[in-house]
């Protein structure tokens, strides 16, 4: 066990915090959530990188690493959805625990609410789930799928839209618990909420868009 490793077993270690956290109605601990999301985030592309640089790429390193990214995805994106899904979705209704904690959707300058709904999910996890297969496909035929611009696009409005989500439901409590009505902190959540949505927005299309280059570009290996 190396450095790089070890880095990537403590991102597995604290993924459970991240994704019971935000179920908790306390700000002070969906602030620690936010914290955590941030750390576990930064190590993600900490972790490889000090692989690469320090020569210590190994086969645990590449078993743990893919692992830790999926476990990461389905631990904020499930509380996500969970936390910002309509009021009355079909989803919801047959978790009859969530409908008590639906209540977060991004609140925007628009003037309009932006809930996660289950579609969205459904695209994110979907493609996630697709582009492992098509990896591990084409790696079967001796092919390693590069990450692409839209891809690298894709991950960094990701990282904007999910940090957006968990720094609000933090800050939303943490309004509610002290009771602000300051036109000040309004301003605060449309702004956090506007950021939230347009890049929910944003990686959705970069979802689907970067998913259809990796097809295109690489269909000819499976064929």
């Amino acid at each position: 066990m190396n450095l790089p490793n070890w880095i990537t077993v403590g991102r597995i270690a604290l993924t459970p915090l991240v994704a019971w956290l935000p179920f908790v109605h306390s700000a002070t601990l969906r602030g620690l959530a936010f914290v955590l999301f941030l750390v576990v985030a930064i190590s993600d592309h900490y972790d490889g990188k000090l692989a690469r640089s320090r020569g210590e790429i190994t086969d645990l390193g590449r078993l743990l690493d893919p692992l830790a990214d999926k476990i990461f995805l389905l631990a904020t994106f499930i509380p996500m959805y969970l936390l910002q899904a309509p009021s009355g979705e079909w989803l919801v209704r047959l978790l009859p625990k969530a409908a008590e904690v639906s209540s977060y959707p991004f609140v925007t300058w628009a003037g309009v609410t932006v809930p996660f709904p289950w579609w969205v999910l459904f695209i994110v996890l979907g493609r996630e789930a697709a582009m492992t297969w098509f990896r591990q496909a084409a790696n079967a035929r001796g092919v390693v799928i590069a990450a692409i611009g839209p891809g690298k696009a894709k991950a960094t409005f990701q990282f904007i839209w999910v940090g957006a989500a968990y720094f609000w439901f933090g800050l939303s409590t943490w309004l509610l618990e002290h009771g602000f009505t300051d036109r000040a902190w309004d301003q605060v959540a449309l702004f956090v909420g506007s950021v939230g949505a347009i890049s929910m927005a944003i990686a959705v299309v970069l979802t689907v868009w970067s998913f259809v280059v990796y097809v295109r570009r690489y269909w000819s290996v499976l064929r």
